[in-house]
């Protein structure tokens, strides 16, 4: 039988056998947080898991247990989200990332499912323990590591990755159907941003020039009318879901690819107390 690619359903010595021979783990991390009348609050927490599980599959590397909990304070205005501070979502990566690199990992793939609201805090952790330990210590952010194909295989450009639309649905759809409400989908515009400015603070539309402020859990209830969703769910497919969820594992997997090969040295951490 097979071993797990999970983390937390080794035992100890299997960990170590592995250790002897490589020296990658994925860490993912996503939210907790209201995705509309019809998909759960674990959507990113799900594209997070799905995607490392599949890659570590694939690439023969392990995976920590997820966390479910990113920074979220926008969306605090709808009932059940779960927000950390963006020190404290730092200083968990940080001390999650110094816990693995204690027993001789080299290699922290940290895989952000949290769009890239997440980046900001995850990737002051990653500088800290580059500076601090010389570990190899990276980001896959699911939304962006494949955004071009992604945006193609949805068929509506940029506007069809917003929240709780087509491409959060159809991969619901495709990966989690059990999950999905779909009786509660709604058709609704699409809603391209202002050309200069947007309060989707660290959500940009990478092929366009703009600004950013931070919306207050009130101006986003505002904008997203009460139901939670930007953009719109109505013609997600399960179709798409596979396709989309399918070359977000093949780049992420190239990535680990890459990082297998590469020669890293790296000074052992003391235990984070």
């Amino acid at each position: 039988m097979a071993k797990s690619v999970w983390l937390h359903e080794l035992t100890w010595p299997d960990i170590a056998e592995y250790l002897e021979r490589q020296s990658v783990v994925m860490v993912p991390v996503g939210a907790t947080e209201q995705h509309g009348h019809h998909t759960p609050l674990l959507v990113d927490t799900a594209w997070a898991s799905d995607v490392s599980e599949a890659v570590a599959k694939q690439e023969g590397v392990l995976v920590t247990p997820p966390m479910h909990f990113g920074w979220s304070p926008h969306h605090l205005a709808y009932p059940g989200g779960i927000t950390l501070r963006p020190e404290t979502l730092t200083q968990v990566c940080v001390d999650i990332g110094e816990s693995l690199i204690s027993h001789g990992f080299k290699k922290i793939i940290f895989v952000n499912g949290n769009r890239v609201a997440n980046l900001p805090p995850m990737q002051i952790a990653m500088a800290k323990l580059r500076f601090k330990t010389g570990a190899y210590v990276a980001i896959i952010d699911t939304h962006l590591i494949a955004r071009k194909e992604v945006c193609e295989a949805a068929g509506n450009g940029r506007d069809a990755s917003h929240h709780a639309g087509n491409v959060e649905t159809s991969f619901m759809l495709h990966a989690h159907p059990e999950l999905v409400r779909v009786d509660k989908i709604m058709t609704l515009p699409d809603h391209p941003l202002a050309d200069f400015a947007s309060n989707l603070p660290m959500d940009p539309p990478l092929d366009q020039n703009i600004a950013f402020n931070q919306p207050t859990a009130a101006e986003f209830y505002k904008r997203t009318q009460g139901h939670g969703t930007y953009s719109n769910p109505a013609a997600a497919t399960a179709e798409i879901g596979k396709a989309v969820l399918d070359v977000t594992i093949k780049r992420a997997a190239q990535f680990i690819a890459h990082v297998k090969t590469l020669d890293v040295q790296c000074e052992r951490c003391p235990i984070p107390i």
